[in-house]
């Protein structure tokens, strides 16, 4: 049976020519062909090395970063006690989207994310426009994430031996300072593991998840000595709204659960494992984050939430009444951080490297060394790319960018398995999202709202980024696409 995307033409599409312009813009890839394809690059192939455990770790690694050092102090002021309700919502709102990733990670596991998937649903152009999305927020977000690396390593030197770097070295012009070593060390570093191979880099990963899994565990430890339960007398000061603005505010805390699917092609038994990451990441997470919450303000009056750059830290400091828990709390920022920065620049190379195979982008981004097993010079060029930008740019709104983008992509997905399910519903599915078309219609809607209350900048910002995009399409990928010129080999 043809899939509804692939025109009869001997088995493969038909020549350029026979199509329109509609036609070519909304031509699908076979979900067949997408998974068929599954791991081979240009002179090698990635190797299937990556269990459940490792998965799981990779989701949290790319989620569980500066977020919950830092946004307590954003979101508790505009939810008072009730920030840990917010968290829940904000949680329930990415579960969403969690659940539609899920399945399509299970029926369609390769690299390319929600790039993927769209492809298979949707066309080409959308395709196109969801893969460019999440060039912003992998690639933008791994620089961002960079440059607070290197201002969390400067307290962790300060509380430790008592110097820091110079500004001249530890910002990029225009903040302060001429090139942001810090950060293009730390983006250097991530690309050594990854270079090594996927399960080199799991393994690393796996490691300072484990060390930032435990600093919140020893924070709500600590923190619960000084617990007073009259900090919650006043649950909700501020009423919903205020619940609902911080859970806007903590919804973004969330978001990077993704990246495990950008694994389906380097996983041993992606259709079971894939769906089974994606969620019990999401599960691990929600509890920390509301545990956290929980102990933060039960030992601290929320009206007191003022320094969103050290709450956790202020807060051991003041049960304790010693300075060492924020130097220790730095410590485990540096850690966490970098576990950000090393899983999402594994995203980013394997993004490309399926939009690669597919022609859309230049070859050289699909090609996989056969000794390790990795696509090398993707992993360079966007490693180097990524940690000059880090390091010489000062990101300003655009870092605020990737939040549009990852949305983009999440609201995407949540239509795509709808689509699926009606083309295709014959498909053997390892997870399913319940109660569907009701809860990937709400993941959307949410998805939609988020992107609504974001800045009029960040709009401007995001569609001066979809412009470029869609030049680079019309100009190279529309031609090249293997869709549009398949090989011989394909045609036959």
């Amino acid at each position: 049976m043809l899939d509804h995307g692939a025109p009869p033409h001997n088995g493969g599409p038909p020549a350029p020519h026979s199509e329109g312009l509609g036609m070519r813009l909304m031509r699908r890839k076979p979900v067949e062909r997408l998974v068929a394809e599954g791991g081979h690059g240009e002179g090698g192939t990635l190797r299937r090395s990556l269990g459940l455990w490792q998965l799981t770790m990779i989701s949290i690694g790319a989620t569980l970063g500066t977020g919950i050092f830092v946004v307590l102090g954003e979101a508790v002021p505009k939810a008072g006690p009730a920030v840990t309700l917010s968290f829940v919502i904000a949680g329930l709102t990415a579960l969403f989207s969690a659940l539609s990733y899920a399945e399509l990670a299970g029926t369609i596991p390769v690299s390319g994310s929600s790039y993927s998937y769209a492809y298979a649903t949707m066309g080409e152009l959308i395709a196109w426009v969801c893969g460019w999305c999440l060039m912003l927020e992998y690639g933008v977000s791994v620089a961002a994430v960079a440059v607070g690396w290197g201002e969390y390593l400067n307290e962790l030197l300060d509380g430790t031996i008592g110097v820091t770097l110079p500004a001249a070295l530890s910002a990029p012009p225009g903040d302060g300072g001429v090139f942001n070593a810090p950060a293009l060390i730390v983006v250097l570093l991530a690309m050594a593991f990854l270079l090594g191979g996927a399960r080199e880099s799991a393994r690393a990963n796996t490691v300072m998840v484990l060390v930032k899994i435990g600093a919140l565990v020893l924070f709500c430890a600590i923190g619960v000595q000084g617990f007073r339960s009259g900090n919650y007398e006043n649950f909700m000061p501020l009423g919903m709204a205020g619940v609902s603005a911080a859970g806007a505010t903590l919804f973004f805390s969330y978001i990077g659960f993704d990246a495990a699917s950008t694994a389906g092609e380097e996983a041993r038994n992606a259709q079971r494992d894939l769906p089974r990451a994606i969620l019990l990441s999401l599960a691990i997470i929600t509890a920390l984050y509301v545990l956290v919450a929980a102990v933060a303000v039960g030992a601290k009056p929320w009206r007191q939430f003022t320094d969103s750059e050290a709450t956790l830290a202020q807060i051991m400091r003041e049960v304790t009444g010693q300075s060492f828990w924020g130097t220790l709390l730095a410590f485990c920022a540096v850690i966490a951080i970098a576990s950000v920065v090393l899983t999402v620049l594994y995203g980013q190379t394997r993004i490309l490297f399926a939009m690669a195979r597919d022609g859309l982008v230049p070859k050289v981004f699909a090609r996989v060394s056969p000794r390790s097993g990795t696509p090398r010079a993707n992993t360079l060029i966007v490693s180097l790319f990524c940690g000059v930008l880090a390091a010489a740019v000062p990101l300003g709104q655009l870092a605020d960018a990737t939040s549009i983008g990852t949305l983009f992509a999440f609201a995407l997905v949540n239509i795509a398995v709808v689509v699926l399910r009606r083309s295709r519903p014959d498909m053997p599915r390892s997870f399913r999202v319940p109660l569907s078309p009701l809860l990937p219609a709400l993941g959307f809607g949410f998805c939609l709202w988020m992107m609504g209350s974001l800045s009029t900048v960040t709009w401007v910002v995001f569609g001066v980024w979809m412009a470029v995009g869609l030049v680079f399409y019309f100009l190279y990928g529309y031609r090249r696409s293997r869709l549009a010129a398949p090989a011989p080999s394909e045609a036959k």
